[in-house]
């Protein structure tokens, strides 16, 4: 039995938004955290622990310790977490399992940004006076989340990687490219709707999924098939913050049973960080494993969640997620609006999320709602069930990594030298800012299962266009040496 005067919840949500480029990171952490004070009486003076999402615009210099001290506050631990996307999950998840375990008794989990503010002081040539900077800092590259071998192939940024897992579902799903194309405007359009209502959004309009899928001088293909609409929009100014409590704690301080918000239990798991040797690229063994552990922690079944936020920065990630647990496509994925409309700050989009969930919550539009964040390439994943009532057991945020691992096939062995036939496994084509296509990075298996890499030059338009003209998954091939040490991919023309 969990003790009553410990059942985590959360009191109180900040978030503001910067569009005038006048504060740095750590001054949008202290009003987001004083908002979330704003709600409760005193509670913010008796933090004791603070997680800060890792920032990444401003390196600082111990961040938790100086947004400790802005507030005026002396908390036992103050930490920045590591990059992940699903890192506000999992913070909340884990500041609950202290609070149930009485280590901990007011937690305060913040994240901010500025990327637009220091966008526009590089394009302008200013120096920003952000600090203090941590001395030995070492600013992240792209490498610290891929390998050199998928650098070298263009698979370095996430719009460039995410689109193998959209092009291989919508092969193993059976749709056309039209199919999967209209299924991702339609969730897009709901979550541009659901931004247009929501005032901490960067971008407050509604789009229509035949704007998001069009193609338009404003919305030229990034990487097949996503558009600049169906991608995450990081260069944002936005912070957010939670404050957790015991349920005793809230009542002696007063704060009314409708702004008490319960957290139950949750989940987390990784898939292998390199994603060149997972299993596969049509589905998440690690999604699954988090989605289902956490429902059924919580004894809910699919059916029974009222609210849902998917993580949402670029469509292939929630039509995995609504498959998993059987949701239908009319099924709301979005509280806050999504990574495009509601904006990516970088790690802390889910720290939004939750404050959007808790406020459909108070608002009672749900009695349930299932937070699901992702980190990097498909490759962290956490989820936790927020809800009107107390949970049944003590909360925790379960490692089902062994659970992910079995429902794993073998990994493929990952060549990077070979001259040979090939079937194509998964693709995409990336787009120059013309509208051009610069090269197809093709992921293909050889006859004896191993997986490798090869490019399609952008300037080979016969081969592009065979990509982009109908589903070449599964089709063979022919693997070569070229330029500079890269294997190229030659199609396999088919007869007609």
């Amino acid at each position: 039995m969990i003790d009553p005067q410990r059942i985590p919840v959360i009191v109180g949500i900040g978030e503001c938004i910067d569009r005038d480029n006048l504060h740095e990171p750590r001054a949008l952490l202290v009003e987001a955290a004083r908002l979330a004070g704003a709600e409760t009486v005193d509670l913010l003076q008796q933090v004791d622990s603070i997680d800060v999402v890792a920032i990444m615009s401003c390196q600082y210099d111990k961040i938790g310790q100086l947004l400790a001290s802005d507030l005026g506050i002396s908390p036992d631990r103050a930490e920045e977490s590591i990059a992940g996307g699903e890192k506000p999950v999992r913070l909340l998840g884990e500041a609950a399992e202290r609070i149930a375990a009485g280590t901990s008794k007011v937690a305060l989990i913040c994240g901010a940004e500025a990327m637009r503010t220091r966008a526009r002081a590089a394009q302008d040539g200013i120096s920003l006076s952000w600090g203090p900077v941590d001395p030995n800092a070492r600013q992240l590259t792209a490498l610290d989340f891929v390998t050199a071998h998928a650098a070298r192939y263009g698979l370095v940024q996430p719009t460039n990687v995410y689109p193998l897992y959209e092009n291989a579902t919508r092969h193993a799903w059976g749709q056309t490219f039209e199919q999967a194309q209209q299924e991702s405007g339609y969730i897009w359009s709901r979550n541009a709707d659901t931004a247009s209502r929501n005032s901490a959004a960067w971008l407050g309009k509604f789009h229509s999924a035949e704007q998001i899928i069009e193609d338009s001088d404003s919305n030229r293909m990034i990487a097949y098939p996503y558009r600049k609409l169906m991608v995450a929009n990081p260069l944002v100014n936005q912070a957010s913050a939670i404050l957790v409590t015991s349920l005793g704690r809230a009542r002696a301080a007063g704060i009314s049973p409708n702004q008490i918000i319960y957290i139950w239990s949750g989940a987390r798991a990784n898939e292998p960080k390199d994603f060149l040797v997972r299993d596969r690229f049509d589905c998440s063994t690690a999604q699954d494993a988090v989605l289902h552990s956490t429902l059924a922690q919580s004894d809910l079944q699919p059916s029974e969640v009222d609210l849902v936020e998917f993580y949402s920065c670029f469509p292939t990630v929630p039509k995995m997620a609504r498959r998993t647990l059987g949701f239908s496509l009319e099924k709301q994925l979005s509280l806050a609006g999504g990574l495009t409309f509601f904006g990516g700050p970088a790690n802390n989009y889910m720290t939004h999320a939750l404050a959007a969930a808790v406020r459909e919550l108070r608002d009672r539009k749900g009695q349930t709602a299932l937070i699901y964040g992702q980190g990097e390439f498909v490759t962290k994943h956490a989820a936790v069930v927020l809800a009107t009532t107390p949970p049944r057991k003590p909360p925790q945020m379960l490692d089902v990594q062994a659970d992910a691992d079995a429902a794993a096939g073998p990994q493929p062995p990952l060549l990077e030298s070979y001259e040979g036939s090939a079937t194509i496994e998964s693709f995409t084509v990336i787009y120059d800012r013309s509208g051009v296509p610069s090269q197809a990075p093709v992921v293909a298996r050889t006859p004896s299962g191993e997986r490798v890499i090869a490019l399609v030059p952008g300037d080979d338009a016969a081969a592009i266009n065979l990509l982009l003209g109908q589903d070449p998954i599964g089709r063979g091939g022919y693997i070569t040496s070229g330029e500079k040490g890269l294997l190229r991919f030659q199609i396999e023309v088919l007869a007609p």
